[in-house]
């Protein structure tokens, strides 16, 4: 629905260099399994290296948390640039393209959109919440417009795919120039204003080309299953699409309105108290 809910004190160069002490955990992928993460982490507090009981290995720890915590940092500045570039590439095809709009764009918007599943560990906040926020956009890119071919040249998705590059540029800005410890108040303001208009935008173009899917579906039936079946068990694609519909109503005024409140600790100099665990 459009990643609402990012920390705010993400983009501060507190949190910047808070990472370059203590790595953030990160995604390592797996060759056998694409979404198997693993933890990679450390603590500056407790004056341990896993465990460790060696002296020698005590007195190495803090140098090897720094080099860990500047590979971390490197990964991360190496990311948020190449997914600056790649919704910029994508915004350069948008505006050259005047006629199938998503046909042009569609091999790129995949490729970095599904490359954003990394962030379900990479992003310092909740898993959950970012994992319900990256996993719906996957949803809208490879279960609604690519599968439903008859959708692509509405209106509604050039609505929403407006909407994600112009708030991925200037997330990911935001997030590459926090890391270097040299943020701009312009991206910085950007970050928190530019949503107040493109969320909802964004959330009303995925609704509409949702809605827009649903007589396709009902007549072909995709990705339903029907009774009887060897498994005894049925599925209706449709019904799920509306159900999904629905969810927006309880969600996005929840993840908006939070947001509101980070802008106004952000922008306005509210003091943001974090406790580590």
């Amino acid at each position: 629905m459009g990643r609402l809910t990012e920390s705010a004190a993400a983009g501060s160069g507190a949190r910047a260099a808070r990472w370059a002490g203590s790595p953030p955990t990160l995604l390592l992928i797996s060759p056998t399994s694409p979404g198997c993460a693993a933890t990679m982490a450390s603590s500056d507090e407790d004056g341990t290296n896993g465990g460790a009981s060696e002296a020698g290995e005590d007195r190495e720890a803090p140098g090897k948390r720094r080099r860990l915590g500047l590979l971390a940092t490197a990964w991360l500045t190496f990311y948020n640039i190449a997914m600056t570039a790649g919704w910029l590439v994508l915004a350069i095809a948008m505006v050259r393209t005047h006629r199938g709009l998503y046909k042009s764009v569609q091999k790129t918007l995949k490729f970095f959109q599904t490359f954003a599943l990394l962030e379900v560990r990479i992003v310092p906040t909740s898993v959950l919440v970012t994992g319900v926020q990256v996993s719906s956009r996957i949803f809208m890119v490879w279960l609604i417009t690519h599968s439903i071919k008859p959708i692509q040249n509405e209106e509604s998705v050039v609505l929403f795919l407006v909407a994600w590059t112009v708030t991925e540029i200037t997330r990911y800005s935001f997030y590459t120039f926090s890391l270097l410890d040299h943020l701009p108040y312009f991206i910085k303001w950007a970050r928190y204003n530019f949503f107040i208009i493109l969320y909802p935008v964004g959330v009303a173009g995925e609704l509409l080309t949702i809605y827009a899917a649903l007589p396709y579906v009902k007549k072909t039936g995709m990705f339903s299953i029907r009774l009887p079946n060897k498994y005894n068990v049925s599925f209706d694609y449709y019904y799920f699409l509306l159900i999904t519909m629905a969810s927006y109503i309880p969600l996005f005024p929840q993840l908006y309105f939070h947001m509101l409140r980070q802008r106004r600790k952000v922008l306005h100099g509210e003091v943001i108290v974090e406790k580590d665990d």
